[in-house]
């Protein structure tokens, strides 16, 4: 009786910081609302990661999470188990808590972001520039790798992982990657005049961009490429993309 309860009251949420605009709250209820199904969604807004244990013992009943940045990659010393798929990636956007009180980590952004990523793809887009570093870039290097896409990261201070800092890319570099992605903050509401730093000019009709930031709809790093000719593709379709693979997960675990 009790674990029927928990279904007819499920309560689910969005971990990370500064969310208060987040897509996931509103895409949820939106779900939740139309397919009149017994779920509430919310964000957790927290300051620091170390919260993280006091934030599930107020909060018994939730049974299920998104992560988003900061903390991709900072849950995983706080979770029980790791599905095979997150553990290689190295990064979790959708966490799952059983009755036991144990968290499972799972990466929904991989089959997110190739989902919304092939209908563009040519067969001159052999090589791709990821810009940024976090834990969401690593769902893209991952699948990338999975698609036999050559990549190179770029990142703002020089790092084992990053060939490229911002300062080293060159218009030649930008002409051989034709992908471009950028996983980084740069550009997101409200600062919509900034764009990672890179040689534009370097962009051509041969060129996707993929950001990975859905508001503003057209960023500047966006907007400066369709100038120059490019496909561009903003993250909304990932997100929604990731959001129903999320949605699956739960409700097996549920």
């Amino acid at each position: 009786m009790a674990n029927e309860q928990t279904k007819l009251m499920s309560r689910l949420g969005l971990l990370g910081k500064d969310i208060e605009y987040s897509f996931s709250r509103g895409y949820f209820k939106a779900k939740f609302e139309a397919e009149q199904l017994p779920f509430t969604y919310e964000n957790f807004d927290l300051e620091d990661i170390a919260m993280f244990p006091k934030l599930l013992e107020d909060n018994p009943d939730i049974s299920g999470l998104n992560v988003t940045i900061p903390y991709k990659e900072q849950v995983i010393p706080f979770l029980d188990k790791l599905d095979k798929k997150a553990k290689k990636i190295g990064a979790v956007n959708t966490i799952t808590i059983n009755s036991k009180g144990q968290l499972k980590g799972y990466n929904t952004d991989c089959y997110g972001f190739k989902n919304a990523i092939k209908p563009f793809l040519k067969k001159h887009h052999k090589k791709a520039l990821i810009l940024g570093t976090g834990g969401a870039s690593k769902a893209i290097a991952y699948t990338l790798k999975k698609m036999n896409i050559k990549f190179d990261y770029v990142s703002r201070t020089h790092k084992t992982n990053a060939k490229f800092t911002y300062n080293d890319v060159t218009l030649k570099d930008i002409k051989k990657h034709k992908i471009i992605i950028n996983c980084s903050p740069v550009g997101t509401h409200p600062d919509v005049n900034s764009c990672p730093d890179i040689p534009y000019d370097g962009i051509t009709d041969q060129h996707l961009l993929f950001d990975l930031i859905y508001n503003p709809e057209e960023t500047k790093f966006l907007s400066i490429g369709k100038s120059q000719g490019a496909q561009i593709c903003n993250g909304l379709k990932m997100l929604e993309l990731q959001a129903e693979k999320a949605w699956k997960i739960w409700n097996s675990t549920l």
